[in-house]
């Protein structure tokens, strides 16, 4: 650790975590060897993977002029000193910030009571960003925020028209409005990018750590306590169906708030079990980009045959080339390969349709409904249990194909991960023999296919498919051994996604029973572990 009060290190984190969340950041000079007076400045070198551009650097120097710091901040950028310079601060340093994930790299937890404070006192809501009207940025609407991971991001950029929230990279988001609070939506904004401000809906109540007070991604996870989402969605005000927090009510939640220092120990715990859970999310995103880069290539373009007639070099182990021709020929549905046939989805998938009655399905069994479904994602990560259904649903087994039938437009469709029962609004498919899986799941998760099932679709204001017309789609079909090379070279991606699913629901698990007994004060957390002390409620 470095010479430096552990409130004022704590403000040093938020900075640099606002501001350079990616870059290594190294204390050097007398704050690190521990001889520094009151009034010396703090030394830190930013190691990127390159150089600085100066409005990061900039950004962040102003950022540390502005703070409440009673000493000056020196931030140098690594890749701009001198290799002589850079020798001397390898001498002495201390790593403040890791540079692998942004995360601190170490805690000190210091004894000290937890204070009985209002909500908005102990974080800031709704804090001052300034934003230049008619200037475009990053904007974040609610469906951006997924009640299922920590982080959203911007999916697009918008003018500033003077209205809506306003927030910058770092700070927690939390729905105003029913339902969107009830249904868990909050979470922290990251910016990608320079730009670190950004703009939203106006259903936002923006939640910052308040400097010297509390640690930001503290802040994030009181926020996501269930104490102060139910008071929050308690205090609801205006007509059914659009009531919303009225944000003065935040005035009126006493918090107990422990230590900064145990804030930070706090987050790191929960932030570890967090950050595991993004790297299961996006292992499984590159592994389904992985299969359907090989889906396209091998049934799609016809990449193998292509490159067999323009005379190139094999891609593939000769295995697998061998089992492409080299000529292209026509057809009804334009080129295809040499030798293989023209079918449908029907003729290598069937819709398993076992309807099963309300009452006969037990209450702790698995229940997929077309909102648990992500949309572009075959990861089903999400389902409920079937208690209290009234209606009947449709069971499923662990690998069939989920595919959403209403307004298929919304383009879900995913793999299960275990066995259960789904709505009637989703059809359940499977291979009609194993080496067609992959083949199937390919083509019903193209966009190309759900491009055809809203084509076909029925109704005006809720539109459906019919597994008659998917089992109508037109396919160019390979031979057996090809779609059994395609299944035995995909599958093994498709079940490491299953089990990271897995994983991350237990890894959910243990973070929600966590999170409550932490930023109670049920559960303390030290430099060695945890202690138990019984259990803590928020002050009425």
């Amino acid at each position: 650790m470095i010479d430096l009060n552990p409130n004022h290190l704590a403000t040093v984190e938020r900075i640099l975590d606002g501001h350079v969340p990616e870059c290594e950041v190294r204390a050097f000079g007398s704050r690190a060897t521990w001889t520094a007076k009151d009034y010396s400045d703090l030394d830190l070198a930013i190691v990127g993977s390159g150089p600085l551009d100066r409005r990061t650097l900039g950004r962040l120097k102003e950022a540390f002029e502005d703070s409440e710091l009673p000493i000056r901040v020196d931030v140098l950028d690594w890749h701009s000193i001198s290799e002589s310079f850079r020798e001397v601060v390898k001498r002495d340093y201390v790593i403040v910030q890791d540079g692998a994930n942004g995360r601190r790299v170490a805690f000190t937890v210091t004894s000290g009571a937890w204070s009985e404070t209002p909500f908005s006192q102990a974080v800031e809501v709704n804090p001052t960003v300034r934003l230049r009207r008619g200037a475009v940025y990053p904007f974040v609407d609610m469906a951006s925020v997924n009640p299922e991971s920590r982080i959203t991001l911007s999916a697009e950029e918008r003018e500033f028209k003077g209205s809506g929230s306003r927030f910058q990279s770092g700070d927690t988001l939390m729905a105003r409005i029913t339902p969107c609070l009830e249904n868990g939506k909050i979470a922290r904004y990251q910016a990608i990018g320079d730009n670190l401000e950004a703009h939203g809906s106006t259903e936002f109540i923006v939640i910052r750590g308040r400097l010297g007070v509390t640690d930001n991604d503290f802040a994030y996870y009181l926020t996501q306590w269930k104490e102060v989402r139910n008071y929050a969605i308690g205090q609801m005000t205006g007509t059914s169906g659009r009531q919303r927090v009225p944000v003065d009510c935040l005035d009126h939640l006493q918090i107990l708030l422990p230590p900064i220092s145990e804030q930070r120990a706090i987050a790191h715990v929960l932030g570890a079990l967090d950050d595991k859970i993004e790297l299961n999310r996006r292992m499984n995103q590159t592994l389904e980009q992985m299969a359907r880069a090989v889906f396209q290539d091998w049934f799609v373009d016809f990449g193998p045959v292509r490159a067999k007639l323009e005379g190139r070099e094999p891609y593939l182990p000769p295995e697998l080339w061998d089992l492409f021709p080299d000529r292209l020929v026509d057809s009804e549905l334009g080129e295809i390969p040499e030798g293989w046939g023209i079918g449908k989805i029907g003729d290598v998938a069937t819709q398993r349709k076992r309807a099963v009655k309300s009452r006969d399905i037990e209450p702790d069994t698995p229940y997929i409904a077309l909102d648990h479904m992500p949309k572009k994602c075959i990861a089903l990560s999400e389902w409920d249990r079937a208690e209290g259904l009234a209606s009947g649903k449709f069971e499923f087994k662990h690998g069939d194909i989920l595919f959403g039938k209403l307004r298929p437009y919304f383009h879900k469709v995913g793999v299960a991960p275990l066995d259960g029962v789904c709505s009637t609004d989703i059809a359940v498919v499977s291979p009609k023999t194993e080496e067609w899986r992959s083949f199937t799941l390919g083509h019903l998760s193209s966009s190309e296919f759900v491009d055809y099932t809203d084509a076909m679709s029925t109704g005006t204001r809720m539109p459906r498919t019919s597994w008659a017309d998917m089992a109508s789609y037109g396919i160019p079909l390979p031979n057996r051994d090809l779609a059994y090379a395609f299944t035995t070279s995909v599958q093994p991606w498709v079940d490491r996604m299953v089990s990271a699913i897995h994983e991350s629901q237990a890894l959910a698990g243990q973070r929600d029973v966590l999170l409550p007994k932490l930023v109670s004060g049920g559960l303390r957390v030290n430099a060695v572990g945890f202690d138990f002390v019984g259990e803590a409620n928020v002050v009425p």
